[in-house]
């Protein structure tokens, strides 16, 4: 396969990216955009129409088009749209969560394992600089704490902030925290929403270290912050800003000379974390090689997520 064919499935906010991000993919020699497809013909029609493709309403005529997809209809809807374009033989890039259920996101897994297609979970951090650029800092955290806060956004809750916001931390955290999760604490609180707007969780590893997340789809301000904790160092990374600080000890505690705190500060070169994620996706698709994110990987932030909100728990209503 030279540059595969992607059509984009459900053409709302995340949708309307990944059809921009295609379509600069196209002019890399990366990828085709195949089509774009939304249950509201117009709203297909509006962005198919910008990048001069083909507009459908019904994700059934896709495998016609294309060789793969990217799946940004709602939550709710991932497994079912997602299960029929890997059943007619399409490679797939799901938007995070991979889907609302364990049973559901298993199923998925299962069927692209049956059909040797690449299946990939949009948890995009994954692919931002600051990520990648604190890998060789890191020894065994003991301590991690992470805020992602932003305003109400009016969409995608059909799921909780747990599903919608806080799952791009679980899954950069419980990479970073090296072990497997002991203790789950929790509490949510639905505002604006019928689910949680605002979570807390803490959360204990096997190893000792303990993880602290804040997320928040009501608040006044925006963050996107994460703080390590470990014997040497203290590391803070601004997604928003785009910077790591590095805050180390030089020396050892007790010895002669008062150990020094050394500061550096490093400033990324801004990058398209989205377009990265979706040159990794049409990559996999061309070379048939694992995805970057696996299905697994989205299973387990999927986990996690639902045992934290399985935790919740629900003051008793009044009679």
């Amino acid at each position: 396969m030279s540059a595969p064919r992607i059509a984009v499935v459900g053409a709302g906010h995340m949708g309307a990216f990944h059809a921009e991000k295609i379509a600069q993919l196209e002019r890399e020699g990366v990828a085709q955009l195949a089509c774009v497809c939304d249950a509201d013909p117009a709203r297909a029609a509006e962005i198919a129409e910008k990048y001069g493709v083909a507009a459908l309403d019904d994700a059934a005529r896709v495998p016609g088009l294309a060789d793969a997809a990217c799946v940004a209809v709602p939550t709710t809807r991932h497994a079912r749209v997602a299960s029929q374009l890997l059943e007619a033989g399409l490679d797939v890039l799901i938007e995070k969560p991979i889907a609302t259920t364990r049973g559901e996101a298993r199923a998925l897994i299962e069927l692209a394992s049956r059909g040797e297609r690449v299946l990939q979970v949009g948890h995009i951090e994954r692919f931002s600089h600051a990520f990648r650029a604190i890998q060789p800092v890191l020894d065994n955290p003991r301590f991690i704490e992470a805020h992602r806060i932003g305003p109400y956004p009016g969409r995608a809750t059909d799921v909780s902030v747990i599903l919608d916001v806080m799952i791009h931390d679980l899954d950069l955290v419980a990479s970073l925290a090296g072990a497997e999760v002991e203790r789950v604490e929790a509490i949510g609180i639905p505002v604006l929403s019928a689910t949680d707007d605002i979570a807390n969780a803490r959360i204990r590893f096997a190893n000792g270290c303990i993880l602290n997340l804040t997320a928040s789809r009501v608040s006044q301000e925006t963050m996107r912050k994460v703080r390590l904790f470990q014997s040497d160092a203290y590391i803070s990374i601004d997604f928003g800003a785009n910077n790591i600080t590095v805050v180390r000890r030089e020396g050892r505690p007790g010895a002669d000379e008062t150990p020094k705190i050394h500061v550096e500060k490093l400033d990324l070169d801004p990058a398209d974390a989205l377009l990265a994620q979706d040159r990794a996706f049409a990559v996999s698709v061309r070379d048939r090689k694992a995805p970057d994110v696996s299905g697994e990987d989205g299973y387990r932030a999927l986990d996690l997520a639902l045992r934290i909100e399985e935790s919740i728990e629900r003051p008793e209503e009044s009679p």
